[in-house]
């Protein structure tokens, strides 16, 4: 059975959206991750409607994050001590507030997981950062966004 190209695209959209509100969230929660949500999103919109693709890729909070991410594979340095700190602020607060010793067990096996991951991604550096910004990306290609997916879900 094959899809309505209408239908495909208005669910994809919809998909879309719910990926880019839980990568959201993701951001102020840190057991949800907010990277996979991101792009899940990018790609969904990439399939489904150019505008809403361009809306995200120049996105001011996230547009720049996801460009370098699906070009360099990589990350400000800013970004991974920012990234880490909020994550720890936010486990140890939860670590503190809960009192079941496995819920604090999974909380620090989960920080300990998402910090190896933040940590093994390449720094990116000055020159690249003042590379191109995300207007480059109008071209980029599903598969690009498909392997940036699929590493950060690993």
């Amino acid at each position: 059975m094959r899809l309505k190209p209408s239908f495909k695209k208005y669910l994809l959209i919809a998909l879309g959206s719910l990926s880019l509100g839980l990568g959201a969230v993701g951001v102020a929660v840190p057991v949800l991750p907010t990277t996979p949500f991101l792009l899940i999103a990018l790609f969904c919109y990439l399939r489904s409607s150019r505008r809403l693709y361009d809306w995200l890729i120049h996105h001011r909070l996230f547009g720049t994050y996801l460009y370098n991410y699906i070009t360099y594979r990589a990350v400000p340095r800013q970004t991974k001590i920012g990234a880490l700190i909020f994550l720890w602020a936010g486990l140890i607060t939860s670590i503190i507030l809960v009192d079941a010793l496995f819920v604090r067990l999974i909380l620090l096996a989960v920080g300990i997981v998402v910090s190896i991951h933040i940590l093994s991604l390449k720094t990116i550096t000055k020159e690249q950062q003042n590379a191109p910004n995300p207007q480059s990306v109008q071209e980029a290609s599903p598969a690009r966004v498909e392997s940036a997916q699929e590493e950060s879900a690993s």
